[in-house]
């Protein structure tokens, strides 16, 4: 699985780690560039402190190139989306000594956070094996970390939801509330947006669902709604439309939601509350 093609450009990838650099003050730490040997050239091992999903390779060997005035070396076996267990070597790099203790940080905070959004992913994905269902992410992320957060969430088996505002329409109650009807915003914003866009609709109520049927929509998202009133939504739309749930869904009542027969499982905590595993970076 490759990073670079989850991101819009290489540009916003590389301001992205330099930004991260900077903020950690990597190319002028003292404490490293003050030592008699800072210009050494050494090796190091990064190595898992736990079992957890892998995702974030990429861009922490980006991390130690950006930093790195000369060519560093690069080496592991791994790729993201593997299970890795405890103590395992990820990867191995030689550079100069203040390469790699000043991106060891970055480097590590880039893969810690995306190998726990990949792992939490994963433990979801297998609660819903056997049905239909997709779980996917949704944009509760960290501000400037999207395009990395949700790479993660495919290493881990999950699938995007729609990247930002700009990549499809889903109308939600406030979009409702300012139209004044379902079918008001339905019609209203079919007539201004490209013809390929597909229109989803965020419904609380099964009423709220029968008003969509027979209009100009490709999908609902049952928001909030208890198990049992999913089944019926489900058994209304009768494969007409995608039917997304989302709202107060957990590792403990997927397996039921996906029960329902709903295509797709929408979950914040992925992006916004997965912890972060132990990895760790020692010099040989």
């Amino acid at each position: 699985m490759s990073l670079k093609s989850r991101f819009r450009s290489k540009r916003i990838w590389d301001e992205l780690i330099d930004n991260a650099l900077s903020e950690d003050g990597a190319r002028t730490d003292w404490t490293s560039l003050g030592l008699s040997n800072a210009h050494k050239k050494v090796h190091a091992t990064i190595f898992s402190k736990q079992d957890f999903i892998l995702a974030g390779l990429d861009i922490a060997a980006q991390t130690f190139h950006r930093l790195a005035e000369s060519p560093i070396v690069w080496m592991t076996e791994l790729n993201d989306g593997e299970r890795v267990m405890s103590g395992k070597p990820l990867a191995r790099l030689a550079a100069e000594a203040w390469v790699i203790l000043g991106g060891e940080r970055t480097a590590l905070n880039f893969l810690q956070r995306l190998s726990g959004i990949a792992t939490v992913t994963r433990t979801y994905v297998d609660k819903v094996a056997g049905t239909k269902a997709r779980v996917v992410d949704t944009r509760k992320t960290t501000p400037g970390m999207r395009g990395l957060e949700k790479y993660a969430v495919r290493c881990g088996g999950g699938y995007n939801h729609r990247y930002g505002l700009n990549d499809g329409c889903i109308i939600k109650d406030n979009h409702i509330r300012l139209a004044g009807s379902i079918k008001e915003a339905v019609g209203t914003i079919r007539q201004n947006i490209p013809h390929l866009w597909r229109i989803e609709v965020e419904v609380e109520t099964l009423e709220q669902l029968k008003e969509c049927l027979g209009l100009e929509i490709e999908a609902v998202l049952l928001d909030n709604m208890p198990v049992s009133m999913m089944k019926q939504a489900v058994e209304i739309v009768q494969g007409k439309m995608l039917v997304e749930a989302s709202g107060g869904i957990n590792l403990d009542n997927i397996a039921e939601v996906a029960q329902t027969g709903v295509d797709l499982i929408s979950i914040g905590g992925l992006t916004h509350s997965a912890q972060a595993v132990d990895i760790n970076l020692e010099l040989d």
